[in-house]
C-alpha cells in the first residue's frame, strides 16, 4: 500500500463512523469509505492491475474519483488524474507521455475511444529529438461493477523513471503541451505537513473542493489534507456560485480552495448572506490567478469573511499564502517548510524589492517531470523554465517581487504561459492552432479579464479569405481544451 491508503486506514481506526466524504445529499463514513475502497482494490487486482502500474482516472469531482484513487493506492499503483474535458490532441499526447496500464472514464466521447494522434508539431516549438507515437489501442475494455465507468486495459509494462511516484499530476509545459509531474511519497508527506500547519487543519475541519480534484490545487488543498487529518471532504461537480454558496452555508465549511472568478461570482449571488460563525475561523483561499482588492472586499461585505490569496504550482505544491488576509494584491508570505529566492533572468542576483524570477526549493518540490517531446537543450549553464539547478532549486518561470514586510507579489511570466481560471494556457499554442486554419494568415492570442466572466482568451486574426468567427472557434474547440478556446475573435487587417 502507499501513503494515501495508510492515512485512510488510520482515519478509519480513529474516527470510524464520522463523516469522511460528502457529495450532495449523501455521505460516507470513514468505515464505509474504506469498505468501498477495499472492494475496488480487489476488483482491480482481479483485472491484472499490480504494484508499479500507472492507472488514469479521467473523472470529475465525484465520489468514484476518491474511492478509486484510494483503491489503487492500496495496491501501490500510481494514480494519474486526467481532466475529462481534455481535447483529442492533448489526450493523444497524454497517452503517449504517461505509460498507462489502465484508464478509467465515463462512457462518452473521446474519453473512452482514443482518436488518431495529430502528428504535426505545435507552432513555435523548438526542434525535437522524437515525435509522439500513435496511441495504443486497448487490449480489453470492461465496466466496473455497479457503475457506468469503463476501464480500458493496455499492454504496457510498469515504467521506471528513477523515482517511485504515488501520483502523477498533469499540467502544461511552457509551450502548451502536457507535462506529467511525478510526485513521490516524500512530496505528498511534505505538502500535507505544510498545508496542515498553515491552515490549522484537523479532524474537525470541513473542506469543500470548489476546484477540480484532477488538478494539483484541488488535490493538495482538498483530497490530500483531508486524508492526512481525517477531515470531512465535501466534493461538488456542479461548481456554480449558487450551488457553492448553498453548501458553504448549510455545511458550515471551514476551508475552501477556490479561484478569484469563483469568489467574484459568489459575491454577486443575490441570496448570499453573512456567514459569521461564533468561534469559527474560515480559511477561504484564492489561487490560480491574481485576486483583486475589489473582489476580496465585495466577498467580505457579502459573507463577512476575508479571503486569503495563495500561490501554488503543480511542480512545487503550496508556496505562499496571505494567511492574515492583509494584502489581497499579494500572495502572502512564504510558508514554513518552503524556500524561495529571486534572480535575474540570467540567474544573477536582484535587489529585495526588484522583480525577479521565482525559484523554489523544498521536500514538496517534485524531482522529475516527463513530456511527449524531447526539447532541444538550452545553452550550457542556463537552467530552463521548469528545470532544477545543482542545488535543488526549481525555476518556476513566474516573476515576482517581495515588499518590506516579506510578502510576495506575482508579476507575470518569463514566457507566454498564462493562467485562465487556475489552468495553464500557452498563448503560442492557441495562436498556432488558429494559424493552422486554411483561411488564417496570422493570429495573436491575449488574455482579457471580464468583470462578470473573469479571465478568458481572446484572439486577433488576420485572414487570407473571408471566414466567420464561428468557424475559427469551432476549429479551436476540436483541437484545444475548452478553457483554451478563444471566447471572442477580432478580425484585423494587420497585427
Amino acid at each position: 500500500m502507499t501513503l494515501l491508503y495508510e492515512w485512510l486506514d488510520h482515519s478509519t481506526d480513529e474516527y470510524g463512523n464520522a463523516k469522511a466524504l460528502v457529495y450532495r445529499d449523501n455521505y460516507l463514513s470513514w468505515r464505509g469509505l474504506k469498505h468501498r475502497v477495499d472492494r475496488r482494490a480487489q476488483e482491480f487486482q482481479a483485472m491484472g492491475v499490480k504494484e508499479g502500474d500507472w492507472v488514469g482516472l479521467m473523472l470529475g469531482n465525484v465520489p468514484d474519483f476518491v474511492i478509486l484513487a484510494l483503491g489503487l493506492s492500496r495496491l501501490a499503483v500510481t494514480v494519474v488524474p486526467i481532466d475529462p474535458t481534455t481535447s483529442s490532441r492533448e489526450f493523444d499526447l497524454v497517452m503517449d507521455t504517461v505509460p498507462l496500464r489502465a484508464l478509467i472514464t465515463r462512457p462518452r466521447g473521446t474519453e473512452t475511444q482514443p482518436v488518431p494522434i495529430v502528428t504535426a508539431e505545435p507552432a513555435r516549438r523548438p526542434p525535437v529529438k522524437k515525435a509522439p507515437s500513435r496511441v495504443d489501442l486497448p487490449e480489453s475494455r470492461r465496466r466496473l461493477q455497479g457503475t457506468l465507468l469503463t476501464c480500458s486495459m493496455f499492454k504496457r509494462p510498469a515504467p521506471d523513471y528513477g523515482v517511485l511516484p504515488e501520483v502523477v499530476m498533469l499540467t502544461s509545459d511552457s509551450l502548451g503541451d502536457p507535462k506529467a509531474v511525478l510526485r513521490t511519497r516524500e512530496n505528498l508527506e511534505a505538502e500535507a505537513k505544510v498545508l496542515t500547519r498553515a491552515l490549522e487543519i484537523d479532524a474537525e475541519t470541513k473542506i469543500l473542493t470548489a476546484v477540480p480534484l484532477f488538478h494539483a490545487y484541488g488535490w493538495d488543498f482538498g483530497f490530500l489534507v483531508a486524508m492526512k487529518n481525517g477531515s470531512t471532504l465535501h466534493i461538488e461537480e456542479e461548481l456554480s456560485a449558487k450551488r457553492v454558496a448553498k453548501i458553504l452555508r448549510e455545511q458550515e465549511v471551514d476551508v475552501l480552495p477556490g479561484t478569484p472568478p469563483l469568489y467574484a461570482g459568489l459575491a454577486k449571488t443575490p441570496t448570499a448572506k453573512s456567514m459569521r460563525q461564533k468561534g469559527a475561523r474560515p480559511r477561504y483561499l484564492a489561487a490560480g490567478s491574481p485576486l483583486d482588492e475589489e473582489t476580496a472586499e465585495a466577498f467580505r461585505e457579502r459573507y463577512g469573511i476575508k479571503l486569503m490569496s495563495a500561490y501554488h504550482t503543480t511542480e512545487t505544491g503550496a508556496i505562499a499564502a496571505d494567511l492574515a488576509s492583509k494584502a489581497p494584491g499579494s500572495v502572502g508570505k512564504v510558508l514554513d517548510g518552503v524556500d524561495v529566492k529571486l534572480t535575474g533572468v540570467d540567474g544573477g542576483k536582484v535587489a529585495t524589492s526588484e522583480k525577479g524570477v521565482i525559484w523554489v526549493r523544498g521536500p514538496s518540490v517534485s524531482r522529475r517531470s516527463i513530456g511527449p517531446y524531447d526539447v532541444a537543450p538550452v545553452r550550457p549553464g542556463r537552467v530552463p523554465i521548469g528545470g532544477r539547478d545543482d542545488g535543488g532549486w526549481y525555476r518556476t518561470g513566474d516573476l515576482g517581487r517581495f515588499d518590506k514586510a516579506g510578502r510576495l507579489y506575482l508579476a507575470g511570466r518569463e514566457d507566454d504561459l498564462v493562467k485562465v481560471d487556475g489552468k495553464r494556457v500557452a498563448l503560442g499554442e492557441v495562436e498556432g492552432c488558429l494559424e493552422k486554419f486554411p483561411k488564417v494568415k496570422q493570429a495573436q492570442a491575449l488574455v482579457h479579464t471580464d468583470p462578470l466572466a473573469g479571465q478568458m482568451i481572446v484572439a486577433k486574426v488576420v485572414t487570407a479569405a473571408k471566414c466567420r468567427a464561428e468557424e475559427l472557434i469551432d476549429h479551436c474547440a476540436r483541437n484545444l481544451a475548452p478553457y483554451k478556446v478563444p471566447r471572442r475573435i477580432e478580425f484585423c487587417e494587420h497585427l
